[in-house]
């Protein structure tokens, strides 16, 4: 029985053997995968790398480039709200010049009316004379007004010149 345990033995030492052998030969190709993916990592790693330093240099660029936009943007603000105000008072200035205007107007009709009053009508046997007599009479005092307007409109212009004329001075 000792020559069958020996070889039972010798045999169990050959198969564990064999099975090192096998398990060491897929270790070793294991181990060459891994050496070619650690290549492959360390390049993915060094790619991973450079898109970073890209990246952070184009957040600082676009950070700038933000900022002076803001800047550039506050600056139109702070023009447009100058001339929305400017604008503001212009549109004032005109709004009081036309009021104006307006009385000028409507006290130059005031003065014309009692001029140009219709009289009573004479008694005649012409009726056709007098309707061409009292359409002559109302024109002539439409002209007078309009007269008078085109004249205070000529008068707040040369006064509005003479301002600015005294303010560009």
């Amino acid at each position: 029985m000792n020559g069958f345990f020996a070889i039972a033995v010798d045999l169990l030492v050959a198969v564990l053997l064999v099975a090192t052998i096998i398990s060491s030969v897929g270790l070793s190709k294991r181990m060459s995968r891994m050496r070619a993916d650690e290549s492959a990592m360390r390049t993915t790693i060094a790619d991973l790398i450079v898109a970073t330093d890209t990246a952070e240099r184009a957040i600082a660029g676009l950070k700038s480039l933000l900022g002076e936009s803001d800047r550039t943007l506050s600056e139109r603000l702070r023009t447009a709200e100058r001339y929305s105000e400017d604008l503001a008072t212009r549109v004032h200035a005109g709004e009081t010049v036309m009021s104006r205007i307006a009385q000028i107007v409507d006290t130059s009709r005031r003065a014309a009316e009692p001029e140009a009053a219709p009289r009573p009508p004479k008694p005649s046997n012409d009726v056709e004379g007098d309707i061409k007599v009292e359409k002559f009479k109302a024109e002539a005092a439409n002209e007078g007004m309009l007269t008078a307007a085109a004249a205070a409109a000529q008068a707040v212009a040369d006064r509005a010149a003479r301002r600015l004329g005294a303010r560009a001075a």
